[in-house]
């Protein structure tokens, strides 16, 4: 294993070059700068092959669980994970990630990024990720936005009043000297996965033929290319969290990124720290090999819960009743294998010297509804207590209000120390069975544990997000929870799940696609049609994912692809 650039370096006189193909809006140009554009192609260049190569042994490891070949801790990097003497670079030398005990997580357009700044959270996940929907105009407005909040002159205006009255005015209360970041959350931004790509930008490469975009790259490129020098002289620096990698050569991957970035950009090589989110089940198997990958550039690692169980059950979808979970709201942080994941983690980091950081539960409160904000309150504490008191150094939170009930449950076990990587977990012993050990989810009386409430669940939640997703907004709430992609994907996956495992309700009924249609029906015609939303569109999504024979990986791939602009 190594961390040495496998790609060699592309010189000045043999690049390719990146292309912009979407439509341009205002101030577009300010970020799609010539100069971003050609450090976009730099690492497009360098890069964007062995993205294909990994995303090729994605599937083939796919097929081999389809297959029956579990996955396993690998026997050749066994020397890493038995060798005591390397640690992460942790939050050392990193400004700002020190205390880390409640960030927020949400979308990067003006109004949420002012809201996030001014929260009160330590950090703030910048989410360009599963919280957003990537219009073209989301990707480019949310760099401007954070381009804008970096530099201290980020305001917002809401919609005029009926009356023609100006609208509310937002604006960053803290840190408003314009000089530094100080008393403001800091920013760890999230760009989308490998997986995904940019169809508003075309890459060319040195043979001359064009390619999509790396969404990953493209994301990365144009936060890092802006803001990393003005981050390290605002008291920052380019954090950022890493999502859906399923192996340690993934991370390999973006450790070659960063070291190549931060040296086109003229920055100190480990300036950028990053925070792996660990939400897929293969990477479950590779934590202590990411961070060894990621060493000179880790901070830590994070529970991604949600991902984590639409990875399980995109997994094992065709291995029969034995891996068919039950209703989601029934699977639980505490369920047998869901916790050897969690505990896995948490030692995994402190021996490592990196930060274990929880998930989000999905509850959010309403400030007209004192039952729903008790009932949010109630499920946030226990959640993060148990986080808190299980070794996780900090979580997650959606909504503002939620910051001190977490805060709260974390400075109890905490007191006023920043973290307890100092708590090591030497009683935690974790086997390949102890993670793949799906059946603990299910009721012990031998039922399935689906409801007929919880498939009509599923379909509703998928629709309706979906319908807000293809009108640009990724992040939704829906009955009382805070849905975005990756709860999308779980509904979706279950529902195809059941249907092709037979799988029967505790009330003995069949789940069949013909029962599904007519949900889907019923639900459409709920919904009401009003100007500008997507209902039918997102209802053709919603069948092609969760009912077509070919299982789509993500469902946010042909919903772009077909339906977004």
């Amino acid at each position: 294993m190594t961390t040495t650039i496998e790609t060699p370096t592309p010189t000045s006189s043999d690049t390719g070059a990146l292309t912009v193909t979407g439509t341009p809006g205002p101030r577009h140009d300010e970020i799609l700068t010539p100069e971003a554009l050609d450090f976009l192609a730099a690492l497009h260049d360098a890069f964007l092959a062995r993205r294909h190569e990994l995303l090729t042994e994605r599937q083939r490891r796919r097929r081999q669980v389809a297959d029956g070949i579990d996955p396993d801790f690998r026997p050749e990097t066994r020397p890493v994970r038995d060798d005591p003497s390397w640690e992460v670079a942790g939050h050392r030398g990193a400004p700002g990630l020190e205390r880390r005990l409640v960030e927020i997580t949400g979308p990067t357009d003006p109004k949420m990024t002012i809201n996030a700044l001014n929260s009160g959270a330590d950090c703030w996940l910048a989410d360009a990720e599963d919280a957003s929907s990537p219009t073209w105009e989301n990707v480019v407005g949310g760099q401007l936005a954070l381009h804008d909040a970096i530099r201290g002159r980020l305001e917002f205006a809401g919609p005029a009043g009926p009356d023609g009255a100006p609208g509310k005015q937002y604006r960053v209360t803290a840190g408003d000297d314009g000089q530094d970041l100080a008393g403001l959350p800091t920013i760890v931004f999230r760009p989308r996965g490998w997986h995904l790509t940019e169809k508003h930008l075309r890459y060319t490469d040195r043979a001359g033929r064009p390619q999509a975009a790396s969404a990953s790259l493209v994301d990365f490129g144009l936060y890092f290319f802006h803001n990393a020098a003005e981050l390290v002289a605002r008291g920052r620096g380019p954090y950022f969290y890493l999502p859906k990698l399923e192996g340690y050569r993934e991370a390999r991957l973006w450790n070659d990124v960063f070291v190549l970035a931060q040296e086109l950009v003229g920055i100190e090589q480990g300036t950028i720290r990053a925070t792996v989110l660990v939400e897929t089940l293969p990477a479950a198997f590779e934590m202590e090999e990411i961070l060894y990958e990621l060493r000179e550039h880790c901070a830590g690692l994070n529970a991604g819960r949600w991902d984590y169980l639409f990875s399980v059950i995109k997994s094992y979808r065709t291995r029969g009743p034995r891996y068919v979970l039950p209703d989601r709201s029934r699977v639980t942080m505490t369920v047998p294998f869901v916790r050897a994941y969690t505990e896995l983690l948490v030692a995994t980091c402190h021996r490592r010297g990196a930060h274990a950081m929880g998930g989000m539960s999905a509850f959010i409160p309403d400030r007209r509804n004192p039952e729903v904000n008790a009932t949010a309150f109630a499920q946030v504490s226990s959640d993060k207590a148990r986080e808190a008191g299980d070794g996780f150094d900090g979580t997650w939170v959606a909504h503002p209000d939620l910051i001190p009930v977490a805060r709260a449950e974390f400075e109890a076990v905490l007191g006023q120390r920043p973290h307890q990587l100092d708590r090591q977990r030497p009683d935690v012993h974790v086997e390949a069975a102890d993670l793949l050990d799906v059946a603990s989810a299910q009721p012990s009386d031998g039922t399935t544990g689906v409801t007929a409430a919880g498939l009509r669940a599923n379909v509703s939640v998928g629709i309706r997000y979906l319908e807000s997703w293809l009108r640009g907004v990724g992040a939704a709430a829906i009955d009382h929870l805070m849905e975005d992609a990756a709860t999308a994907e779980i509904s979706r996956s279950q529902i195809w799940q059941w249907v092709h495992n037979g799988t029967v309700t505790e009330t003995g009924v069949r789940i069949t696609r013909e029962r599904v249609e007519a949900l889907i029906a019923e639900v459409a015609d709920d919904l009401p049609r009003t100007p500008g939303n997507r209902v039918d569109d997102a209802v053709a999504v919603f069948r092609h994912v969760a009912l077509d024979e070919d299982y789509p990986t993500f469902l946010t791939i042909p919903a772009y692809n077909q339906f977004l602009s």
